[in-house]
């Protein structure tokens, strides 16, 4: 009778949890600067999340330390809801990466929302003879350690995509590493760079001013922004995927009911046709998901860059 009695208040304190929250604003932490893509990203979803919640969500950024000051903050504040974290890539590859990491993903974020993805491109200067993948592996065959690509930094999503294509492929290509993507593009676009894993917002203006070759999008599918680009798979390496990804996180231990009221909410945010149509004009792949399957895949892109970073012996500048 008592376990009952227990159990009823208990659905009774979650169903007012739902109902309650939000009673205050919401913080959604951004830890990159603002203007980058991240930023807008979550500034378009931000609004219509507080159009919908009738609530006041406040993006906040804090950039640095490879995301890693943004996402201990999050780590670290009150479960109740009403800090979030945006992150990217760098929640499942920044445990490889950095050996004195003051939070634990699994152990102090709890997975929200999934927002998408956006497949990288793997682009090279109209200098460079090659047109198709074949072409680029032909080159670097023949001339094993010659041919350069860069990245805007150790241990990038761009610096991994190229190190997975390395030991898929078997060629061996020089890293250059820049403090940005910007001084890495220029350095590409005047010939000093061979080729490199650009996001789509990146690479569109250049390959559609005809300043770079698109090589491959890096996913198994053609993206609709790119209709002629041929895919990872279709251009001859099936199985190999590259991305920028984004998701929503929150304290582990914030309450199920808040975490479902938030996941639904961003997912009906994301699913808004204005907003889903900014976010595919800047090349994301919209694709909501429940917080488990969110966990689930959080997990496996941290066990598969491992294995790269491991491999490559990658080290955070």
């Amino acid at each position: 009778m008592k376990r009952a009695f227990l159990l009823t208040c208990l659905a009774i304190l979650a169903s007012f949890a739902r109902a309650d929250y939000p009673e205050r604003p919401i913080r959604i932490v951004v830890p990159f600067a603002a203007g980058g893509g991240v930023d807008v990203l979550a500034r378009t979803v931000s609004q219509k999340l507080g159009e919908q919640l009738k609530q006041t969500v406040i993006v906040d950024n804090k950039p640095g330390g490879n995301a890693n000051i943004g996402a201990d903050f999050v780590a670290k504040a009150a479960p109740d809801g009403y800090t979030v974290l945006i992150a990217a890539n760098g929640l499942a590859t920044n445990p490889a990466l950095f050996a004195d990491l003051t939070y634990n993903v699994q152990r102090d974020l709890a997975p929200v929302a999934y927002v998408g993805y956006a497949p990288l491109v793997f682009v090279a200067p109209q200098s460079f003879s090659g047109r198709t993948l074949a072409d680029v592996l032909r080159a670097a065959k023949a001339q094993p350690g010659k041919l350069n690509y860069a990245s805007a930094g150790s241990g990038t999503s761009q610096h991994l995509a190229m190190e997975l294509l390395k030991t898929m492929t078997g060629i061996d290509v020089q890293h250059v590493p820049y403090k940005g993507g910007a001084p890495a593009i220029v350095d590409m676009l005047g010939g000093r760079i061979d080729f490199m894993m650009l996001n789509p917002l990146e690479a569109l203006p250049h390959v559609k001013a005809g300043k770079l070759h698109a090589i491959m999008v890096d996913s198994a599918t053609r993206m609709p922004l790119l209709p002629d680009v041929p895919s990872a798979a279709e251009a001859g390496l099936p199985g190999y995927e590259a991305s920028t990804w984004w998701a929503f996180m929150v304290p582990s231990r914030t309450p199920r009911p808040v975490v479902d009221r938030l996941n639904a909410q961003i997912n009906r945010a994301l699913t808004d046709a204005e907003v889903k149509k900014k976010l595919e004009d800047m090349g994301v792949v919209v694709q909501t998901a429940t917080p488990d399957q969110l966990g689930a895949f959080i997990r496996a892109e941290t066990d598969k860059w491992a294995g790269v970073i491991r491999k490559a012996n990658i080290k955070p500048e």
